[in-house]
């Protein structure tokens, strides 16, 4: 019941009073009589009177349960608006500022009592004034924007890039009154968005920079070999004449002609190695050999280097079965570099190399008592034309590149490689290979 209902209930019941004084008065009836209607008239209406007053009653406190509710909907919509992490505006058609919560104030640094009434456009650069008057046009029309990055300023004209989205306000009609702003600081992400970028130009620079070197190192390569082959052809052709036809002098510097071009071609082949290897270029010539027998040869080779310096070679070979499926010269180059290594840098002592088997793959395993490797260079160590103790590198030689040739095989193998070494006390380098290694194609 509201308040008309409960008026018209009240004009009732004094209708229902005066229609009693007067039949009381016209009536022919006994007073006592009269009375008694009177009053069952007269309770009935106080009755209907009390349910008009409960229902009055329920639906005042129904009221304030209401006003109760939307009050605290209100406070928790200013808390939310007020302390939300992004700048929450309200504007007119305009652009003017009528409601701001603290995070906008903070964002534009300009207090709460001086950021109402300013225009918006105020906080946008100059610079980018047209193309914001543009947008405010637009939502004319389209009502809503999403994720629009535009730059703004503070008070004092320091500038922040920010996201923007904004939803129109509308009465009853459907006509705009207004807009709702969200303003998101985005420099973080943005200079975050710059680092990346950066880095991924430093980094095609240095793909093309790697790619550049090794195409230079192919092209260098094959063509420092060419000659190289010749020498050596020529040098061994005058070696196979008659001992007697050549005065011992001459004959000394042939051999010396040929050995340095044999070192020298074996560093070509070094680079040229490392450059297939790096551009993925090199491809396994996988069959079936007996690996005991590749091993025992392969230290045969070096048998004279150690000789040259004193120094024994051990070698251990512990398997069942030394049928293995790989690419032979390749395994070859493994152990010979390792071995060559050995005794380039061992001067005293001894070299042992050893062949185990551990399940379904085969382990070399390389020891020396040489000048060991500090722990500062161990984690370099299969870095290209890097050597172990740089300032050795002028007495031992070497182009820094064979342990980072043995690397990228053994990985291309899918094996494991690893160092165990101290200063001064020696260095033992384990290779772990797959029995059977199968073709990446």
């Amino acid at each position: 019941m509201n308040a008309s209902e409960f008026i018209q209930q009240i004009k009732a019941v004094r209708q229902r009073a005066d229609v009693l004084e007067n039949h009381a008065k016209t009536s022919e009836l006994l007073p006592a009589e009269i009375l008694h209607d009177s009053l069952e008239e007269l309770n009935t209406a106080l009755e209907e009177l009390r349910v008009a007053e409960e229902e009055i009653r329920q639906q005042n406190e129904e009221l304030r349960n209401t006003r109760y509710a939307l009050d605290v909907e209100r406070q928790r919509y200013k808390e939310l608006f007020d302390f939300a992490p992004d700048a929450y505006l309200v504007t007119n058609t305009e652009g003017k500022i009528l409601e701001a919560n603290r995070t906008a104030t903070h964002l534009f640094k300009i207090s709460q009592k001086y950021i109402q009434g300013k225009l918006l456009i105020n906080f946008v650069p100059e610079n980018q004034r047209r193309a914001f008057r543009s947008q405010l046009i637009r939502l004319q029309q389209i009502k809503q924007i999403q994720d629009w990055e535009i730059p703004m300023q503070t008070r004092e004209h320091t500038k922040f890039d920010t996201a923007i989205s904004v939803t129109t306000m509308c009465d009853r009609e459907g006509n705009s009154k207004g807009w709702c702003w969200l303003i998101r600081d985005i420099t973080a992400r943005k200079q975050a968005e710059a680092q990346l970028q950066a880095i991924r130009n430093e980094n095609l620079q240095l793909q093309e920079a790697t790619r550049l070197k090794s195409q230079f190192l192919a092209v260098m390569s094959h063509e420092l070999r060419t000659p190289m082959n010749a020498i050596l052809g020529f040098s061994q052709l005058l070696l196979r004449h008659p001992y007697d036809q050549f005065p011992p002098q001459a004959r000394s510097m042939v051999e010396r002609i040929l050995s340095s071009a044999r070192r020298l071609l074996m560093l070509i082949e070094d680079i040229l190695d490392f450059s297939k290897l790096e551009a993925g270029r090199l491809e396994l010539n996988l069959e079936e050999f007996n690996l005991a027998e590749l091993v025992t040869t392969s230290v045969q080779e070096l048998y004279c280097l150690a000789q040259q310096k004193n120094l024994t070679i051990n070698v251990y070979i512990n398997l069942s079965d030394p049928q293995i499926i790989n690419d032979s010269d390749r395994v070859r180059q493994i152990l010979v570099n390792l071995l060559s290594n050995a005794i380039k840098f061992t001067d005293i002592g001894n070299v042992n190399v050893e062949v185990l088997e551990i399940q379904d793959r085969v382990m070399l395993i390389v020891k020396d008592t040489g000048i060991g490797i500090s722990e500062a260079d161990l984690k370099n160590i299969f870095q290209e034309f890097r050597q172990v103790n740089q300032c050795l590198t002028r007495k031992h030689g070497g182009t820094g590149l064979g342990l980072a040739i043995v690397d990228q095989l053994v990985r291309l193998m899918k094996g494991s490689v690893t160092v165990e070494s101290k200063l001064g006390e020696g260095s033992t380098f384990r290779v772990e290979l797959p029995r059977v290694v199968h073709s990446n194609h």
